[in-house]
């Protein structure tokens, strides 16, 4: 059975029996019904959470409903088995949906509902199809569980959409970051740190002494629980080996801490790359691919770029540096044309 660590939930065992109360510091305490997981409890526990200030037990909360499905959803060994990373994204979609369908049946939820949701939502295609992949897995939830007969996302497509690549850091960027940046300051270390282990902003900001070893940096990624042992450039050498000895996370915040998560970190950066007058368009992902790029044009094969990288794929590989392949097989196909004398000379006569 699934153990479920619910928030401000109480256990106490009276006479060989397990009672469930619900206790929120500055409100009274409330007995919740049947045991975790089971509907009727969920019901009383979500009544509870929303400050209704009718006994729990009696909830207005409508049996069957959205709001119940996720909260059930999130409870369960399936939902907590996901990446923490995962379960904050869905977390975030969930409560936008709850928000403004919450208290909708979800046994009469029908593919044209959902698609509506998702066609209202058009103007971010890439949220709609985010949300439309997690309700997908919430209502093959209710599906195994008995909450309705069949699960009616499972046919609706995604919003097609034109994709903007994300841009790559120059060259020129790069020294324009330095020039302004020197090496000491957080703002070069993180650079550093993005362009030559090539790692997601969520790697780089939980990456410490610890993880120095040998001459290389160990990293778990955290999207796809890749595991790399990267051997140290020695320009990142130069700047980390500046850093105190016992320093938990290279990049910290100017109090001192580290980064709470990756977005933190990706605004700070932002405003560091603006004050050096590089593009607002230009993020810390676009370093990620500058360090491909970097490695293409310098001929590493797509198996050694992933062997830095982490992809799984050698097309993501591909994607990320298909521009410079394309200039490099040009130049080569250019040079093996020759000059135009020698192709003169090289003709039979006739």
């Amino acid at each position: 059975m699934t153990k479920l660590n619910l928030l401000y939930v109480q256990k106490i065992r009276k006479n060989k029996r397990l009672y469930y109360y619900f206790r929120k510091p500055g409100c009274s305490r409330r007995q919740l019904p049947g045991y975790p997981g089971s509907r009727e409890f969920m019901e009383a526990y979500q009544q509870a959470q929303s400050g209704d200030k009718e006994q729990v037990g009696e909830s207005k909360a409508i049996p069957g409903s959205m709001r119940l499905l996720v909260a059930t959803w999130r409870m369960s060994h399936q939902f907590r088995s996901l990446r923490a990373q995962s379960q904050t994204t869905y977390a975030h979609l969930l409560d936008k949906f709850v928000e403004l369908h919450g208290d909708k049946s979800v046994r009469t939820a029908q593919p044209k509902h959902i698609r509506a949701i998702l066609e209202a939502m058009s103007n971010t295609p890439a949220q709609a199809n985010a949300l439309r992949n997690v309700l997908r897995q919430l209502f093959q939830y209710a599906f195994e569980n008995d909450w309705r007969p069949d699960n009616p996302v499972r046919d609706i497509k995604k919003l097609k959409y034109k994709k903007s690549p994300i841009p790559t850091w120059s060259e020129e960027d790069i020294e324009k970051f330095e020039q302004c940046w020197p090496i000491g300051t957080r703002a070069r270390l993180a650079l550093t740190l993005l362009l030559y282990t090539g790692q997601r902003r969520s790697d780089v900001i939980r990456m410490g002494v610890a993880n120095v070893k040998d001459g290389a940096i160990s990293v778990a990624q955290i999207k796809t629980d890749v595991r790399l042992l990267i051997p140290l450039h020695p320009d990142l050498h130069a700047v980390i080996r500046l850093l105190p000895e016992n320093t938990a996370a290279f990049l910290m915040t100017q109090q001192g801490r580290a980064f709470a998560s990756g977005n933190a970190f990706y605004n700070w950066f932002k405003e560091c790359a603006v004050k050096a007058g590089i593009p607002s368009t230009l993020g810390p992902h676009g370093l990620r691919k500058a360090a491909a790029r970097r490695m293409a044009e310098a001929g590493c094969t797509p198996h050694q770029i992933a062997s830095i990288t982490g992809h799984q794929t050698l097309a993501e590989v591909e994607r990320y540096t298909k521009a410079v392949q394309q200039r490099l097989v040009a130049e080569q196909a250019v040079s093996m044309l020759g000059k135009p004398e020698k192709r003169l000379k090289a003709k039979k006569p006739v």
